[in-house]
């Protein structure tokens, strides 16, 4: 009985398509809902990603080995680092 209810309410809100437009309606809410789903999804690995990242530089810093990596510091003939001026 309450289904028949419900068809009657559905063709008098919408005489052509009853509940069949409300289905319609429904699967294409389903379906803009399960994209913005995916959006966030992928907008949250960026995130962490991002996170990873930031934490790998923080507590692994880049390894400093050639003399590029210096460059207020010159080597002399004994191999020692001094300080240039700036």
């Amino acid at each position: 009985m309450t289904s028949m209810v419900y068809e009657a309410d559905a063709r008098i809100r919408n005489p052509i398509y009853a509940c069949t437009g409300s289905i319609c309606q429904l699967l294409n809410q389903v379906n803009e809902l399960q994209a913005e789903l995916a959006r966030t999804k992928a907008e949250l690995i960026n995130i962490q990603t991002q996170e990873a990242n930031l934490i790998a530089s923080i507590f692994n810093p880049p390894i400093i080995e050639t003399e590029d990596d210096f460059p207020f510091f010159t080597e002399d003939n004994n191999h020692n680092f001094m300080l240039d001026s700036l």
